[in-house]
């Protein structure tokens, strides 16, 4: 029990592991809140975006990518391991752009934050979680960015069996699987309450 105390921890580990219990502690108050609120006045379920669904493919997708992503790290196929780097990010932006479409489809069909609490929680809680996965293609950016400045392959394997750089693609990975699993729950509890819109996209 005392090692486990004593143990130094990367101070980048602890504060990803802070910012996701910090995410759902957030995320817990916020369902917690639509709740007690779905009970009171005023309340008109909305259904949501039929986008809204495809979007939730791509960031699953998002996830496989990112683990062959991984074992193509792992097993020094640096080509590969960029190549799904790159799916990744293109996922992820597909992500934001579909969510995007999505609020388009809810202000088209009228739906508005003003005169129903519904509305403005599912514009609250799609924001809140567009603005975590934001934040993950920042850093897929940056590990990115640093996989195709070393595209030698000896590059690729210094870089590759650097203890930080192993860190920081772990932690970037633990934190976009974060966020997929979080919208993915986020969706569900949406989905089981509003349903969803089936007419054509627009």
């Amino acid at each position: 029990m005392s090692n486990f105390f004593t143990k130094r921890r990367e101070p980048f580990r602890f504060m990803v592991w802070l910012g996701i219990a910090g995410s759902v502690m957030l995320f817990t108050v916020l369902l917690a809140a639509y709740i007690i609120r779905s009970s009171g006045p005023n309340w008109a379920n909305v259904k949501l975006p039929n986008v809204f669904l495809v979007s939730t493919i791509a960031i699953a997708v998002s996830s496989l990518t990112l683990n062959n992503a991984n074992r193509a790290f792992r097993q020094e196929r640096f080509d590969t391991y960029r190549t799904y780097m790159t799916t990744t990010l293109v996922l992820g932006t597909i992500f934001i752009l579909l969510q995007g479409w999505g609020w388009r489809q809810m202000v088209l069909a009228g739906v508005e934050m003003q005169g129903n609490p519904a509305a403005g929680f599912v514009y609250m809680i799609s924001g809140l979680h567009l603005l975590h996965i934001f934040i993950g293609l920042i850093y897929l950016v940056i590990v990115l960015v640093e996989a195709w400045r070393r595209r030698p392959y000896i590059d690729s394997f210094v870089y590759s069996v650097n203890p930080p750089n192993q860190l920081k693609i772990k932690l970037v990975t633990l934190y976009w699987h974060f966020v997929d699993i979080l919208w993915l729950g986020l969706f569900i509890f949406l989905l089981a309450h509003h349903g969803v819109d089936l007419k054509p996209l627009l």
